[in-house]
């Protein structure tokens, strides 16, 4: 039999002995259902990240869209569209196989995340994506998730990456262009990299919905 590695940590006591445990006012922010700070947020949010897994690994995908585009069904439940992406799907797919979902929004120029953790499914009903379309353009399908927990995350991780700060912008001309890398990843011979950026800058500013 193999031994562990002394300096891997596999022991949940050890882990224990690391941190501290969260303050009671912590514990007591995590909610089972959507107050009315929540909601608050919710009316302004525009981004956030979408985790989901399966039996074959992990995901997670950015969402965004107006402020508000995830709505309140009820305390307990938020729906959003799922909008055109790369057509992988993999939450979709994800969700067939388990439910779990995490959500973690940021708000530009605030430093404070909100989560919610749930169970999602996916939902085709014509009402909810009546309610959801954007313009003339109505979403395939929305993504329902019924809160387990939702709570208010500090915002140190954002300060320590300066995220809102103008001088942490990054220099495009800096890294290798999408053009470039698609070109080399899909060995695409007969197509110019300045072709493909062409198209993409259109593609991720015009082709919203």
């Amino acid at each position: 039999m193999s031994q562990a590695q002394p300096d891997i940590l596999s022991d949940p006591a050890e882990l224990d002995r690391l941190y501290a445990p969260p303050s009671p006012m912590i514990q007591k922010a995590v909610t089972r259902e959507l107050l009315d700070f929540h909601r608050a947020y919710l009316r302004v949010a525009s981004f956030f990240c979408l985790a989901t897994g399966s039996d074959r690994g992990l995901d997670a995908t950015p969402r965004g869209g107006q402020a508000g585009f995830v709505r309140v069904l009820d305390e307990r439940t938020v729906a959003f569209a799922d909008w055109p992406g790369n057509n992988r799907i993999e939450s979709l797919r994800n969700l067939l196989k388990d439910d779990h979902a995490g959500l973690l929004f940021l708000f530009p120029g605030l430093d404070v995340f909100l989560r919610i953790n749930g169970r999602a499914h996916i939902s085709t009903t014509p009402g909810l994506l009546a309610d959801l379309a954007e313009g003339q353009r109505q979403p395939k399908c929305a993504i329902v998730v019924v809160v387990e927990e939702v709570l208010f995350h500090c915002g140190k991780a954002i300060n320590r990456a300066k995220l809102w700060d103008p001088a942490s912008r990054i220099d495009r001309k800096t890294l290798p262009s999408v053009g470039t890398m698609l070109a080399a990843l899909a060995e695409l011979k007969d197509v110019s990299p300045d072709a493909l950026d062409a198209h993409y800058d259109h593609s991720v500013k015009t082709e919203l919905y």
